[in-house]
C-alpha cells in the first residue's frame, strides 16, 4: 500500500497534523464539560481539512494517477513564437 504514495505529500500531512490537533483539544474540552472549548475544537478539525485543500490546490498535492505531472505537461506543450 506504501508504493502507492497516498498521502505522502506536505498538504496530507498538515491536513492531518492540524485535524488530529483538533480532535484532541475537542475530546479533553469534551470530557471537561467545555462546549466552547469543545467547539474549538471542531473548528480546528474543519481547519485542518481547508489547509490541506488549500496546500493541495497550490501544488503541495499529489498528482492524480493518469494525470501528466505539470513538469511533463509543460515540456510537452509545443513552444509558442
Amino acid at each position: 500500500m506504501s508504493s502507492s504514495g497516498h498521502g505522502h505529500t506536505p498538504a496530507a500531512w498538515t491536513g492531518v497534523i492540524i485535524s488530529f490537533i483538533g480532535f484532541c483539544v475537542a475530546g479533553a474540552f469534551m470530557v471537561l464539560e467545555n462546549v466552547p472549548g469543545m467547539v474549538a475544537g471542531f473548528v480546528l478539525i474543519g481547519l485542518g481539512a481547508v489547509a490541506g485543500g488549500i496546500m493541495h490546490m497550490a501544488g503541495m498535492g499529489s498528482v492524480p494517477k493518469g494525470a501528466a505531472s505539470p513538469v511533463a505537461a509543460a515540456k510537452a506543450r509545443p513552444q509558442e513564437g
